[in-house]
């Protein structure tokens, strides 16, 4: 199942600087990739249909946690996050915990919010805080890891219910986490307790928010550098809801202007699942959402200069990357690692400017 090679080619981004030179490596094959996040010794990934899966970084091995290796009895996750003690993985039933001490794994499932309850979409541990952020499709659950409790959190702004059903969790500098869900964003300022209404806020596309753009905005992912936050949304469209998700990459100044990059601009997709920045340039993985089929399908790479506001597709031709469905992507200071639905690669990025974004 694991297979490396090496494929050396020229990968030329025309956003002034002109060429790098890049190594591509294929890490994992066949498997969805849907969540990776990097420690001092390991990389963590999890995937849909092939369990949890660890990368030495000091024996260029991995390890697998699978009903197939007999060490995990699930293989269906969607993220994954991890702290010196603790893996913790979300599944549509619940989450599942690994103590690395005794190198077991338990299974919690929550009470509240019924059935959806249980599937988990998103998790970020804040190692400053040693709490764990869990994003249910219904409810927000903060996970004190200290005292080993948990908090439901409702974030339902009025009728709305999409408000409530969390997709993705970013830490935006060292004070502010957002959240996001099918119907917008929370901003929560973490200094402050979050039973306090102060300590939050709620940005949709019913006023100046996303250009008030769409019947509702589904925010996937979060980019930050210090006068921007990009937001990666999705697209739903049908022929009987032809504005409800539009989709594209919204950049907001912090004050009130937002730019959005879609197809009409020269994205070649609208709809977003992840971003990562190498530099200057924001990788996005992008997918247009079949009317008919009603799936999202694949689009590659978007390369987005952050400075110019330039757009360029990655050409997989010149990479072994087998598949067009970007599903999530992490840059690491050296490489990309790029995600999809049939496997895991990597891109070394030689160009010494990558290296300013690395873990920020």
């Amino acid at each position: 199942m694991i297979k490396y090679f090496f494929v050396l080619f020229l990968f030329i981004i025309s956003f002034g600087s002109g060429m790098s030179q890049s190594l591509s490596q294929k890490m994992i094959e066949e498997a969805t990739i849907t969540g990776i996040v990097e420690e001092e010794n390991y990389f963590w990934v999890s995937t849909y249909g092939f369990g949890i899966w660890r990368y030495s970084k000091k024996d260029a091995k991995w390890f697998v946690y699978s009903t197939k290796t007999g060490n995990l009895e699930d293989d269906l996750f969607y993220t994954v996050a991890v702290s010196d003690k603790f893996v913790w993985a979300g599944t549509s039933e619940g989450l599942w915990t690994l103590d690395r001490k005794t190198d077991k794994w338990r299974k919690r499932k929550f009470a509240q919010g019924g059935e959806w309850g249980n599937w988990i979409r998103s998790l970020y541990y804040d190692e400053s805080e040693k709490v764990l952020w869990i994003g249910r499709f219904v409810n927000l659950t903060k996970f004190d890891v200290v005292k080993q409790r948990y908090y439901d959190i409702n974030l339902t702004q009025g009728s709305d219910l999409k408000s409530n059903n969390i997709k993705s969790i970013a830490l935006d500098g060292d004070s502010i986490l957002w959240f996001g869900t099918e119907s917008g964003v929370h901003k929560y300022y973490k200094k402050k307790d979050y039973e306090n209404k102060a300590a939050w806020s709620y940005i949709n596309n019913n006023g100046r928010g996303f250009n008030g753009e769409g019947d509702a905005v589904s925010v996937s992912d979060f980019l930050f550098t210090s006068s921007n936050i990009w937001f990666a949304t999705d697209e739903f469209v049908t022929r009987e809801q032809p504005g409800f998700n539009l989709g594209g990459i919204y950049r907001f100044n912090r004050l009130l202007k937002w730019d959005r990059y879609y197809q009409g601009n020269g994205l070649p997709a609208n709809g977003v699942f992840t971003l990562s920045r190498t530099g200057n340039t924001i990788w996005a993985g992008v997918y247009s959402f079949d009317k008919e089929s009603k799936k999202e399908v694949g689009a590659g790479v978007a390369l987005v200069d952050r400075i110019t506001g330039k757009i360029r597709k990655l050409d997989l031709n010149q990479t072994n990357i087998a598949s067009a469905k970007i599903t999530s992507t992490y840059f690491d200071g050296d490489y990309i690692w790029i995600g999809t639905d049939n496997g895991l690669y990597r891109i070394k990025i030689s160009n010494p400017l990558a290296q300013w974004s690395a873990k920020k």
